[in-house]
């Protein structure tokens, strides 16, 4: 399973977007949709989500705060705003230690990482923001496949600084 994954678009996606994700069997956005981009999304790919703080009733009318769901063999755990390893929101927390997943995506930071967090036996992802709003410098997503129990493949993708996007 090819996945796309992108965070804090905050009403904004780059055209490039389409053609990095064309080869993706699934897009996944950990929130701060803004409006609009969500049809865009769900129109182009199988399309999962977790509304952030910046999406309105609309937004949260359709997609939930939090998403647990298993990808091939691995058990995913979605949602906006989760902290990072070592200091993970409370809710966050919460939802790692009752699921147990291998796979834990947040978004809201607007920083790139990935990491394996030992204490939880998990990978830990943050695609960054691909929006033009907030204090990131660099625009970024990911792409990476699972392929029964293993994430692998793992791309990190520059889409320009901030202030240049098209």
């Amino acid at each position: 399973m090819r996945i796309g994954l992108i965070s804090d678009t905050h009403s904004y996606i780059d055209p490039r977007v389409y053609d990095l994700f064309k080869d993706c069997d699934e897009v996944w956005h950990a929130g701060d949709f803004g409006e609009g981009l969500e049809t865009q999304f769900r129109n182009f790919k199988v399309f999962r989500g977790v509304y952030g703080n910046i999406d309105g009733q609309k937004m949260r009318a359709v997609y939930p705060e939090e998403l647990f769901f298993t990808c091939e063999e691995v058990k995913v755990y979605m949602i906006h705003i989760g902290g990072s390893p070592g200091n993970y929101y409370p809710q966050a927390k919460k939802g790692i230690e009752s699921f147990t997943p291998g796979l834990f995506i947040c978004g809201h930071s607007h920083i790139l990482k990935v990491m394996q967090d030992k204490k939880y036996n998990m990978l830990y992802m943050n695609p960054g923001a691909a929006g033009k709003h907030g204090f990131h410098k660099m625009r970024t997503l990911l792409r990476f496949e699972i392929n029964g129990k293993k994430i692998e493949k793992l791309e990190a993708i520059e889409l320009g600084l901030r202030g240049n996007a098209v």
